[in-house]
């Protein structure tokens, strides 16, 4: 039984067609979900392609309560931005790097993924769809999230014999509130990954068992949780939904991509601009001693962006690093959105702008 889509209370056309912009408060946006008009859907069975997707309202899925997604957690996501530059235009960054990414997840969750080609017509179809969900420049982005599920029915252990390729959008603002920095806690309690587990890749999976720690350290009054290795629980990993960077004099370490940690794409582009103006980067195992001895630290992310972080907690040890407008967060903040917002030129090849000319009629059969 593949997933159909019905209509539900979000799945009313939510703006007017002549509208150049959604009915939004795009002063006060922040990381909460806002249903817009249209996703993207596509199917295939185990071992075809996947066919030619469609573009439909917004709403509901319909599947099969034996679904490999709901019974066995077979399911990949991938997070990206659209965004709307001071000029009009739309443009992505680097959504090749999200189509590679999620086919090395279902390499190893043994699942069909769609092609390069496919992800990308589908996310820029999403966002034509959905163009006047863009927030104004400079008020926020269009988050972008494709999910890949095992949507067909199976009782073992197994491959769901079908797949769904769904793409849904939500305009969003900061991911944190804060403006200074970050409050993290290093949790010593729980771990998030373990060597040969599925950490470095996007499963559906790793998200859900970070809430417990997440929760417990919000209601203490931090901001997020960082979380140490499991084998040794001696060295830094990730924060609960973006990596980490600490820096010291002019080099940048970050713990390694090997598989425990998400290859973030963000990350991938960060340690690409640091080296561009003449630190050092090191992607390597990071110690909680070296955590607590670091100059600045900060985190990176689709969602977060660069953040610094103001402080960590570690047991009774509480730390303070550089923020502001000396932190070399601040600078490479300002490069990298500098590129996604078209402000500087793209040397590097990373944005691509989307023909938002196209009418949605085109992409509604």
């Amino acid at each position: 039984m593949v997933p159909t889509v019905h209509p539900s209370s979000s799945s009313c056309l939510t703006s007017e067609p002549d509208e150049k912009y959604a009915n939004v408060n795009w002063e006060e946006l922040g990381f909460t979900l806002i249903p817009t008009d249209y996703m993207y859907v596509a199917k295939c069975k185990q071992g075809e392609s996947f066919s030619e997707g469609k573009i439909v309202p917004y709403g509901d899925i319909s599947i099969s309560p034996s679904a490999g997604i709901l019974n066995y957690g077979q399911g990949l996501f991938e997070g990206l931005k659209a965004y709307r530059t001071q000029v009009g235009q739309i443009t992505l960054f680097r959504p090749e790097q999200n189509a590679l990414r999620m086919q090395m997840g279902a390499d190893r969750l043994c699942m069909t993924p769609p092609s390069v080609d496919q992800f990308l017509e589908a996310v820029k179809q999403t966002v034509i769809a959905n163009k006047k969900w863009v927030p104004p420049p400079g008020k926020g982005a269009l988050y972008i999230r494709p999910l890949l599920l095992g949507s067909g029915a199976v009782l073992g252990i197994a491959s769901a014999p079908e797949y769904t390729f769904l793409v849904y959008v939500s305009p969003v603002g900061n991911y944190h509130k804060v403006s200074s920095g970050l409050n993290l806690k290093v949790d010593h309690t729980y771990r998030r990954a373990h060597t040969g587990g599925t950490g470095g890749v996007k499963s559906c999976t790793n998200y859900s068992p970070v809430v417990k720690s997440l929760r417990e350290a919000k209601s203490a009054g931090f901001s997020d949780v960082l979380f140490l290795d499991a084998a040794t629980g001696r060295n830094i990993e990730e924060v609960s939904t973006c990596n980490i960077f600490v820096v010291k004099e002019n080099i940048v370490s970050t713990p390694p991509t090997l598989g425990t940690i998400l290859p973030g794409i963000t990350r991938k582009s960060i340690c690409e601009l640091a080296r561009d103006i003449g630190y050092g980067v090191q992607e390597r195992d990071v110690s909680v001693d070296e955590l607590l001895e670091a100059e600045e630290v900060f985190c990176t992310g689709t969602a977060v962006v660069v953040k610094a972080v103001e402080s960590v907690t570690f047991y009774d040890t509480r730390i303070k690093y550089i923020t502001g407008d000396k932190a070399l967060s601040t600078k490479l903040h300002v490069m990298l959105t500098n590129i996604q917002m078209g402000v500087v030129e793209d040397t590097k090849g990373w944005r691509v702008e989307i023909n938002d000319t196209i009418g949605i009629d085109s992409f509604l059969n």
